[in-house]
């Protein structure tokens, strides 16, 4: 079992015949087997469409300045899988990883785990071995039957429910609410990040006996200028400096990340220092994120539904005057028209690029699917090619907008370093 990383994830991608495959029956058996379920740290979870890796990680940082040790668990990753697992804000080495995976493949016997699955038990083999004081655990697909499902959050925050992998969750957001509130635990507080949650999630709430905090119902937030402030049923943070991460959403998030911390202070007491030195500090790469290159401004977004897009049209729609050509890669399980559709508000024209893998799309049908959005755009052979081809369009003053997926950006950032 003495493999590299590389190989190490390799052979996970092939272990179980569907890249997908939800449920808890695999992934808990093994769990036992390693004691990874007993005698848990406290346990935020986070589930959602969009914004959950900013929650996570804000909440995340917060508790690490209030002095806790943190594990942070989020995915996907952009350049290596390392950044999945986080012990105290530092990626864990290959070392660590593969002897996680070698403690699992000893547990595993004939167990099928996907290569999630794999990657989750690593993440509570590691924290475990960190003696980490609390773990924060982002959700990988939905939340009722996703491996991060397995252990019991002390506290869940659900950010938002919007129209993705509806293959897997259902049809509509009251289906996927549902799916994704199934992280709620009896006792346990469950936050919520949205102000409009399909009546499904209230449901489940109450159907498991969980009590909530509802955005605008049980806190709330206010911006003023170049701050803002909190407001819960039990504190007021005034005067917070807003999040190191562009973007109007980013309140609702960082609002969500500060409720649930609170509501944890009965065993991890957070100070409102730990809050203000944690807004300012946070970051995520690829969330509205700005780079400059010798030939002008890119702007890196992972956005790869129809709300994260109209969120990224938002936050475009605030640069009057500039030129904007997108960069456009996609998944073949996403809503690549609806995607090009918000796009077309903004940018002017797009360079389409194919993605590896069995889901991924080529840009020759990535074109076909987005015909008629309203989005003029051009194949591309690569992603070297489209870049420079973006920037001869978008001109010295104008913008290249990367996005359409985690795979998308995670091809670009190396030629623009």
């Amino acid at each position: 079992m003495r493999r590299s990383l590389d190989e190490w994830l390799h052979w996970q991608e092939g272990l179980n015949p569907r890249s997908i495959a939800l449920g808890l029956e695999r992934v808990s058996a093994v769990a036992r087997r390693l004691d990874l379920l007993a005698g848990s740290p406290p346990t935020l979870t986070v589930a959602g469409t969009n914004g959950k890796g900013s929650t996570a990680t804000l909440a995340a940082l917060i508790l690490r300045e209030a002095g806790y040790r943190v594990g942070l668990y989020t995915s996907p990753h952009l350049l290596r899988y390392n950044e999945r697992v986080q012990v105290d804000g530092m990626a864990v080495d290959d070392a660590a990883l593969c002897r996680a995976f070698e403690a699992i493949e000893r547990a595993r016997l004939d167990v099928q785990l996907t290569y999630f699955e794999f990657g989750t038990l690593a993440a509570l083999w590691l924290f475990r071995e960190a003696a980490v004081d609390v773990q924060v655990l982002e959700v990988g697909l939905g939340g009722r039957l996703d491996a991060v499902n397995l252990v019991d959050a002390t506290v869940a925050v659900l950010t938002n429910v919007g129209l993705d992998h509806q293959d897997w969750l259902g049809p509509d957001r009251a289906s996927i609410g549902r799916e994704k509130a199934g992280v709620f635990r009896a006792g346990r507080c469950a936050v919520l990040g949205e102000r409009d949650p399909p009546d499904s999630v209230i449901a489940a709430a109450a159907a498991v006996g969980a009590p909530l905090l509802r955005l605008g119902v049980d806190y709330d937030h206010c911006r003023r200028e170049t701050q803002w402030s909190w407001r819960g049923l039990q504190a007021t943070l005034d005067e917070l400096p807003l999040p190191a991460l562009a973007g109007d959403r980013q309140l609702d998030n960082a609002a969500a990340a500060i409720a649930a911390v609170l509501s944890l202070s009965t065993q991890l007491p957070v100070d409102t220092g730990a809050v203000r030195r944690a807004l300012p500090a946070l970051h995520l790469p690829a969330r509205l994120e700005s780079r400059w290159t010798a030939s002008g401004e890119v702007l890196l977004d992972v956005a790869h539904n129809e709300e994260a897009v109209a969120a990224l049209a938002d936050h475009l729609s605030s640069m009057q005057g500039r030129r904007k050509i997108a960069v456009l890669g996609m998944l073949a399980d996403k809503p690549a028209h609806a995607v090009a559709s918000r796009l077309a508000a903004q940018a002017s024209h797009a360079l389409l690029v194919g993605l590896p893998g069995a889901r991924g799309l080529s840009a020759q049908e990535l074109a076909e699917r987005v015909a008629g959005s309203g989005l003029p755009t051009q194949c591309c052979d690569n992603m070297r090619a489209a870049l420079t081809q973006a920037r001869a369009l978008a001109g010295p003053d104008g913008l290249v907008v990367v996005t359409g997926s985690f795979l998308t950006v995670a091809e670009a950032l190396p030629l623009l370093a």
